[in-house]
């Protein structure tokens, strides 16, 4: 989908007409994979805001307050922030708040400012860890609250809604390792089919009752403040369910690019979300006790089952959406060096974006299926959801401030001016949600909190090994010339040494030449980096130095978005004089027992918690594709 979604933008002549095909099918695709979780919001969103535990009679000045205040949150957060401003923030196509987090370090990284670079590191970090929250959130409401039509058709069958929304997620787990090319063909048609039938259903009730558009007059929702005070502000803590999702608009850019998002949005979700909601908000106002399930009472009787199916459909492609983009956060979590190695398994020979990592699958299904059991329903879930996306949409915002004004080098005065009202929105709707925190929004700031402590301490603790096996480095050209007066035995064949430094000898090499007294007659010494940028160039993917004495430095740098391979890389270096075969060559890896000490910049706790994470993250071996039957590792004590 990547390179598909770039070409639309190229100037390959393509006549008009395919070009707008191409157009209308990423536009389709967009449709399933960005807007499944905000398209699904009618389901709960207006439900909630007129719940008991607020006590809001549903009069004519409220309803119309509620529905201007969700109207004008989906204009000004979800199409101009996101939709005109934040997908500008691209890193190359790719979005996201990791992607934009690399995108701000390029910039810190220049100036070497490493406080505000740390500061930076933290926030985004702390922003990605509420993602995974989100992503753990947003299946069990929307399949609760796809099944909560149920109760429309009989209360008796509430009884059965808990069962079958575990049942429903439990399959769509284990359906992950299958991955989800088969199912993203339909995910467009289904989210279509959505769209069209709320947009009708919505539709038809206001042609009933045409007044209902008076509330988009943002006035209505002025005086729903001016009227109810910190009450009102409450209820913002519910009307933000209507915007959640925004965030997948700018984490799936790299999947789509930025037109067919934008189109997807205008042509098909912004009309039907507007028709639903002004729908619901008639009949509320038509029938009072609507109220209590307004989406679902739209539908005549007839259509409540084929509407619970089409619901249920949708729902799953929105949580599909979120598990994808959660195994797609933390890949590039773990190039840019976040989190340890995870199995990161390729379910498509095709397309290089859809992935399965079954670490992660495991914890987002558990999450998902406990939260189901303890919550038992969408309205009870609200608080959880709303902490998770309203979090992630301040520091979304905060970073495109930095990006805006140290990178785009806009005015001072602009960039202030514009985030400042974003972040007035954002706040708001935040300071809400924060009110909610013993009603169980503490379950995203406690899953976030633990998940920022993981990630941080592994930065951290790697940039801290980095520097141990730095300083234990000896001086290449000293080595080499103590080879030279050595005269050691060479064996035929290559040896490649796995190094995360560019410089000096590393550590491994050492140990092998200590204990083993002979050397290849072809040495490389191979460093694999991670860029801040999705993808790297191949004119500036590898770089090869002849050092002498048969020994080669090779450098390859990867983006966040690619997986490297090793023994792909000394093929390509072959070009640059390296004569290895494949079956001649082994490959030498450290594995490191590390010792925590106390005393230094990280607690004794962390160190301990790195190093548990570090023995347990994924061998070198497996990540980047060497032969097992080729490796050869050497262990090694270090007091960190």
């Amino acid at each position: 989908m990547h390179s598909l979604a770039h070409s639309v933008s190229t100037d390959t002549p393509l006549d008009k007409d395919a070009a707008r095909r191409r157009l209308a099918a990423l536009s389709l695709g967009a449709l399933g994979v960005v807007y499944g979780d905000v398209g699904t919001s009618p389901l709960y969103a207006l439900q909630e805001c007129f719940s008991p535990h607020y006590g809001l009679k549903p009069t004519l000045a409220n309803v119309y307050g509620i529905l201007s205040l969700i109207i004008w949150s989906i204009f000004l957060v979800v199409a101009l922030k996101y939709i005109v401003f934040i997908l500008r923030a691209d890193n190359k196509g790719e979005g996201g708040i990791l992607a934009l987090l690399a995108l701000v370090l390029q910039r810190e990284h220049e100036s070497g400012n490493r406080t505000r670079r740390a500061v930076l590191v933290a926030i985004g970090l702390f922003g990605a860890a509420l993602l995974y929250g989100d992503g753990i959130i947003t299946p069990p409401v929307s399949v609760l609250g796809a099944m909560e039509g149920l109760v429309v058709i009989a209360p008796s069958l509430k009884a059965y809604i808990v069962p079958i929304a575990f049942v429903v997620l439990l399959l769509l787990f284990v359906a992950q390792k299958r991955g989800t090319g088969g199912l993203g063909t339909v995910f467009g048609p289904v989210v279509l089919l959505w769209f069209v039938t709320i947009g009708a259903l919505g539709a038809v009730e206001i042609a009933q009752s045409p007044g209902v558009l008076r509330a988009l007059n943002p006035w209505y929702g002025v005086a729903f403040f001016l009227e109810h005070g910190r009450h009102a502000f409450v209820i913002l803590g519910s009307v933000v369910l209507a915007i959640t999702g925004a965030e997948a608009l700018y984490a799936d850019m790299g999947h789509f690019g930025r037109q067919p998002i934008r189109l997807a949005f205008f042509v098909a979700v912004l009309p039907a979300l507007l028709l639903n909601y002004f729908g619901q908000g008639a009949l509320i106002l038509r029938d009072p006790s609507a109220a209590a399930n307004p989406f679902y009472r739209l539908a005549p009787e007839w259509f409540l089952v084929p509407l619970i199916i089409i619901a249920l459909s949708a729902a799953i492609v929105a949580s599909q959406a979120l598990i994808s983009g959660a195994f797609s956060l933390t890949q590039q979590a773990v190039q840019l060096g976040f989190v340890p190695r995870v199995t990161i398994v390729h379910t498509s020979k095709r397309e290089a974006g859809q992935i399965f990592i079954p670490e992660v699958n495991v914890l987002l299904m558990v999450g998902c299926l406990l939260l189901v059991l303890i919550f038992k329903s969408a309205g009870a879930l609200a608080a959880a959801y709303g902490i998770a996306v309203t979090g992630t949409m301040v520091i979304t915002t905060v970073l495109f401030a930095v990006v805006a004004y140290r990178r785009w080098q806009w005015p001072l005065w602009s960039v202030v001016l514009l985030t400042s009202a974003f972040l007035a929105v954002d706040l708001a709707f935040l300071g809400a949600n924060l009110l909610k925190i013993a009603a169980g929004g503490w379950i995203p700031l406690v899953l976030a909190s633990a998940l920022f402590v993981v990630m941080f301490t592994w930065k951290q603790g790697r940039a801290r090994l980095t520097e141990i096996m730095r300083q234990g480095a000896l001086p290449l050209e000293l080595l080499l010339s103590d080879l030279g007066r050595r005269r050691m035995h060479r064996v035929p064949g290559t040896a490649v040494f796995m190094t995360g430094a560019t410089n000096g000898a590393p550590v491994v090499l050492l140990h092998h030449l200590k204990h083993n007294q002979v050397i290849h007659e072809e040495v490389i010494l191979l460093s694999v980096l991670s860029a801040e940028v999705p993808a790297v160039d191949d004119a500036e993917r590898m770089t090869v130095e002849s050092l002498g004495h048969g020994f080669f430095r090779v450098i390859a740098t990867f983006g966040f978005m690619e997986t490297p391979n090793v023994p792909t890389i000394i093929e390509r270096a072959r070009a640059f004089g390296i004569t290895g075969r494949p079956m001649e060559t082994s490959y030498y890896v450290g594995r490191e027992r590390l010792i925590p000490s106390r005393g230094g910049t990280m607690w004794r706790w962390r160190k301990q918690l790195f190093s548990v994470m570090s023995r347990n993250a994924r061998s070198a071996t497996e990540y980047f594709g060497i032969p097992s039957n080729r490796v050869v590792e050497l262990g090694a004590q270090i007091e960190f």
